[in-house]
């Protein structure tokens, strides 16, 4: 809910909201792009930056995920981070990403792409994930691999969502 206060110490995920930001030394605005500025900034002055997290009663915030990639599958939100901390926890599992591929059931379902650091299968890190996730935040597709990277080693996650996006639809990969 824009513009709605959450409490303080609340983890829960009804105190979690977006993580937004007033000063004048915080954003001016993207540049060259009134239309992207317009979007991150209300009237106001607030800056949304995406990220969601809740406050704790000493000011700290946690940061939970972000927004973009919150996946919605069968009406139930899926943090990916979540279920990204879920598989790192197996020992085959060196580095791994989650976001959404479009599913004809249930909207989107989770999809995992896996660096490993040993030989391990889909099949056994869907049942390691499900053993530890919600049934329905559980991933339904694993697909092994290098992992998409920026020069200073920042997952590219607008890369997996497109390949995700044209996975062929059925079966792990």
């Amino acid at each position: 809910m824009p513009g709605v206060e959450v409490k303080i110490d609340n983890p829960t995920a009804e105190g979690e909201g977006e993580v937004c930001l007033r000063s004048r030394s915080i954003f001016m605005g993207y540049l060259k792009m009134p239309d992207a500025t317009r979007a991150a900034v209300d009237d106001d002055g607030w800056f949304r930056s995406g990220d969601l997290g809740v406050m704790h009663e000493d000011g700290y915030i946690e940061l939970r995920d972000r927004s973009k990639d919150i996946i919605i599958s069968g009406g139930e939100n899926v943090s990916s981070l979540s279920v990204e901390a879920a598989l790192m926890e197996h020992d085959a599992v060196a580095l791994c990403a989650v976001v959404a591929r479009p599913d004809a059931k249930w909207g989107e379902t989770p999809c995992a792409f896996v660096e490993t650091t040993e030989d391990v299968d889909a099949a056994e890190l869907l049942a390691f994930a499900k053993a530890r996730l919600p049934k329905f935040a559980a991933p339904k597709t694993v697909v092994f691999g290098e992992l998409p990277r920026t020069s200073t080693g920042k997952i590219q996650k607008f890369v997996l969502r497109e390949r995700a996006r044209e996975l062929p639809s059925g079966g792990e990969e």
